[in-house]
């Protein structure tokens, strides 16, 4: 999965997490609150995992566009 979609997918769970705990704190519903809790901190994860691979994207392009010059 490109940097992108994981930055898509992670913003999603997190959103939705946050949702979840809302509803689940209207209703009283500590599984539900859990539930997007931990929904929540693997959309952030998501999104740091797109930013690792943008990064390294970019580092390597960097690399190769220094390398170029070079030759």
């Amino acid at each position: 999965m490109g940097s992108t979609a994981d930055k898509i997918k992670g913003a999603t769970n997190e959103a939705m997490g946050k949702a979840k705990q809302g509803v689940g704190e209207a209703v009283g519903s500590d599984r539900l609150q859990g539930e997007g809790a931990v929904q929540e901190v693997k959309g952030k994860g998501q999104q740091v995992l797109g930013d690792a691979k943008e990064a390294t994207k970019d580092a390597v392009n960097k690399a190769a566009a220094a390398a170029n010059k070079k030759l």
